[in-house]
């Protein structure tokens, strides 16, 4: 399994990347295996601004649902438009251009207080 060294991670299999004080948000590479063939990425809360571990959408794969939680507290700014046409890119490409949303963080040193690449790594196995 692949866990880019530069991210952060959540126990739900999220991943985040901060760039200044915008991040860029998906599912790990873990989390895409174990779903199976994603069909279809549902996310509508482009605007708002969410708590840490709330739902920011769902990823529907052939046989399951599942939510999707937000990393830190912060406001979406974006969805990955490509993923209307493309839900398979998470599945291809999770860490590229398989990304789900970008936000605006609220405070920059909750990420800090995520998993490391090594800390996720002994989670999953």
């Amino acid at each position: 399994m692949n866990f880019p060294e530069e991210l952060r991670y959540t126990k739900d299999h999220e991943w985040i990347r901060l760039e200044g004080n915008v991040a860029t948000i998906g599912i790990t590479d873990f989390a895409q295996h174990e779903l199976g063939d994603i069909v279809y990425v549902d996310i509508n809360t482009v605007g708002k601004e969410l708590a840490s571990e709330e739902i920011f959408g769902t990823v529907e794969a052939v046989k399951t649902v599942s939510d999707l939680f937000l990393p830190v507290a912060g406001t979406v700014s974006e969805v990955n438009a490509l993923l209307e046409k493309q839900p398979e890119l998470v599945n291809t490409d999770p860490y590229g251009d398989g990304w789900m949303i970008k936000m605006t963080v609220k405070d920059i040193a909750s990420v800090e207080g995520l998993l490391s690449k090594e800390a996720y790594a002994s989670l999953v196995g």
